[in-house]
């Protein structure tokens, strides 16, 4: 089913936050969003930046509760910060500007040696309800040198297995789908308690978060810690995937990580892109009856909403 808020969504973002966070290069008092959404597919996947800066705070959930997105850089060997505030004892990436679109956050960094744009798009297209209904959003890396050299430059990105809970007690277990022309990740709670809550302040705990990278990438699901220190230390991801066994959140917190290799980077932009997205099988109870996203009215499961999402990508950014 096409949920209302995502309609409501685009108004909000279109009319409240169409606004342009200017850093101090360019001069002028920067805009201060109250939350930067990086995910807005609907009231369980919504994930939001309430910091002034992307790398001040762990990325959340609209009930504050994290749901952490984390992105790291290397550079010539270097890692810095892009997203989430850990490990800590990376440094930041200077951000310069974020602005706030009805369909993309997008966010600035620099230093010395190269500018990236990091794009958060979520295409919310009201004239398009294929497009409108799927619970996905696209992260897009662009890197470009910013003093005419060329640098070595690989990407860090990790999807939190607490965007598949309610409380982090509960445990998760992790899959490799295959799907075709990418490499995807996917991890949900193992009792898979659907649509047996209701009320406030609550988290989806049913169904299944995926990551999937179109192209050349390396990925493995395992504890955060030990997927960001790998790649801050060597630029690769530890050896051999956390799948078989149910893990409570708390313990380690599980994480869908990718690294994707740029290769040299100089003058002219290269781009890498992953796609975010949440299966929740069945999306409501309507007075009893249980029914399927309006995405997969025609029987779509996730291999074909990834797929789909994948095809659509070149057509959608421009």
């Amino acid at each position: 089913m096409i949920r209302v808020v995502k309609v409501l969504v685009v108004a909000w973002v279109g009319i409240g936050l169409c606004s342009r966070a200017l850093g101090q290069e360019e001069g002028k008092k920067a805009f201060r969003p109250v939350s930067v959404p990086l995910v807005a597919c609907d009231p369980y996947f919504s994930v939001w930046s309430n910091a002034d800066k992307l790398t001040d705070d762990v990325t959340r959930h609209w009930t504050k509760t994290p749901h952490s997105l984390v992105s790291l850089i290397r550079v010539d060997g270097k890692a810095m910060r892009l997203m989430g505030k850990e490990p800590a004892d990376v440094p930041a990436m200077e951000q310069v500007s974020v602005e706030v679109l009805p369909t993309r956050s997008i966010y600035e960094f620099k230093n010395d040696a190269v500018r990236v744009t990091l794009t958060f798009m979520t295409a919310d297209l009201p004239d398009e309800l294929d497009v409108l209904s799927r619970p996905l959003t696209y992260l897009t890396w662009e890197v470009r040198s910013a003093d005419g050299k060329e640098h070595a430059v690989s990407i860090y990105d990790a999807t939190s297995s607490q965007l598949a809970v309610n409380t982090p007690e509960q445990k998760v277990v992790g899959a490799k789908p295959r799907v075709q022309g990418m490499t995807v990740l996917q991890i949900g709670t193992a009792d898979q308690p659907v649509l047996q809550k209701k009320g406030d302040n609550l988290r989806i705990d049913w169904g299944y978060v995926y990551t999937a990278a179109v192209g050349n990438a390396s990925a493995v699901i395992g504890a955060a810690e030990a997927c960001e220190g790998a790649f801050a230390a060597t630029g690769k991801l530890p050896v051999g995937d956390e799948t078989n066994t149910p893990r409570a959140v708390r313990d380690g917190e599980p994480v869908e990580a990718f690294v994707m290799d740029l290769g040299n980077v100089g003058s002219k932009p290269v781009s890498r892109w992953v796609m975010v997205a949440y299966d929740d099988v069945w999306s409501i109870n309507y007075f009893g009856k249980r029914l399927k996203a309006y995405w997969r009215r025609n029987g779509a499961d996730a291999a074909q909403l990834l797929d789909a999402g994948a095809k659509d990508y070149a057509r959608l950014v421009k």
